[in-house]
């Protein structure tokens, strides 16, 4: 198996040397520490710099570590779905709009809410003329609200209730528009014959990029990262050199 080795001043700087090297993401490589550095006296006398030795990780553990991942975000989105989720009830809805209706009247902004019930969700929609202005870049604006509404539903009614609230269709055309990302960098790919990685998103967003591209057998999807927010990393199984295609 071949190895390289790299230098950087922290070992997280070799690290991206490696990858910026070998043209790889980090997460295609298995790192070995060789030496972590050092600063040295105040940073003047003594420092070493760090030392790493770089394999490339084998397809088998590639494939291996993504579907242990997505085994992983999978049992996750489903014990989030059914944790203590409840049916809402008519007085649930009433409720769930009539809190969005009070924010809504701390913002300058002439809105109606219509509202609708569902499995285990309770859906609500602003209506206005200016309403779009209550989305926000990528829907930060919406999603914030959102999770303020899900908070004070959740604490004064001591259930678990999805709600859901949604502006001008935004939901619908952000999955649309994801999707469309999503075919659109697994051409990019197959096309290169390297990886793509996308932006950090939310579980939500990943999870219709999976979805966008699970049935093209020409490649497999990958979350990385830590935390909530996770990078997709969309890999052609065949990595041969690359088209050139205009």
């Amino acid at each position: 198996m071949e190895t390289y080795e790299f230098e950087g001043k922290t070992t997280e700087d070799a690290i991206q040397n490696a990858a910026r090297e070998l043209d790889l993401p980090v997460e295609e490589l298995s790192v070995d520490v060789i030496e972590p550095g050092s600063a040295g006296i105040f940073g003047l006398v003594g420092g070493r710099k760090a030392k790493i030795r770089v394999t490339l990780k084998t397809e088998a553990e590639l494939a291996e570590e993504g579907e242990e991942e997505e085994e992983r975000e999978e049992g996750q989105d489903e014990q989030e779905r059914a944790e203590g989720k409840e049916e809402p009830q008519d007085a649930d809805v009433t409720f769930a709009q009539k809190t969005l209706e009070d924010l809504l009247a701390l913002i300058p902004v002439e809105a109606t809410v219509a509202a609708t019930r569902g499995p285990q969700r309770i859906t609500l929609k602003i209506q206005g003329d200016r309403s779009g202005l209550l989305i926000g870049r990528k829907g930060k604006t919406l999603d914030a609200l959102q999770f303020l509404v899900n908070k004070i539903v959740s604490k004064a009614l001591d259930k678990k209730i999805d709600v859901v609230i949604d502006s001008e269709n935004y939901r619908h055309r952000r999955e649309d528009a994801l999707t469309q990302l999503a075919l659109k960098m697994g051409d990019k790919a197959k096309r290169n014959k390297k990886p793509v990685t996308t932006n950090p998103m939310n579980p939500h967003d990943r999870r219709l990029v999976h979805l966008a591209l699970k049935d093209d057998e020409q490649l497999e999807t990958r979350s990385r990262g830590e935390g909530l927010m996770k990078r997709v990393v969309i890999i052609p199984k065949d990595k041969g050199q690359p088209t050139n295609k205009d």
